[in-house]
């Protein structure tokens, strides 16, 4: 395997993550993993592109964003069909901070997740 570069995100719930990203944004859950310590580390899959996630802790100095009130970083997606991106994400009831907008780059559109970790989804221009 050559290398792989995967975001690992930190949920407060990250049964309730692993749902929402299903149900929001079309993710697939590849595993799910209990720790010794009562959380969870989970993966998921879009298209084949994957992402970690688990449990924030205090002790180990990661949290989810909302616990801190603001991001440190942020997830930027490139799909195919950026309208039936946002319509889905819209439909689950999303909050959709910045509206599609056409950026030079591609037609883009911003949402933040159930713990304030912000998405940039974006489809490219021709």
């Amino acid at each position: 395997m050559g290398t792989e570069i995967i975001p690992y995100l930190f949920y407060r719930d990250v049964p309730a993550a692993l749902d929402w990203l299903r149900r929001v944004f079309g993710f697939q859950e590849e595993s799910r993993h209990p720790t010794s310590g009562g959380g969870m580390h989970a993966s998921m899959l879009l298209d084949g592109q994957r992402i970690m996630m688990g449990q924030g802790s205090d002790a180990w100095r990661m949290v989810a964003p909302s616990d801190e009130t603001k991001a440190t970083a942020g997830i930027f997606v490139y799909v195919p069909d950026v309208r039936a991106h946002h319509a889905r994400a819209e439909a689950a009831g999303a909050e959709i901070s910045q509206p599609l907008a056409d950026h030079g780059y591609g037609l883009t559109y911003t949402v933040w997740d159930l713990d304030q970790h912000p998405w940039y989804f974006t489809q490219a221009s021709d």
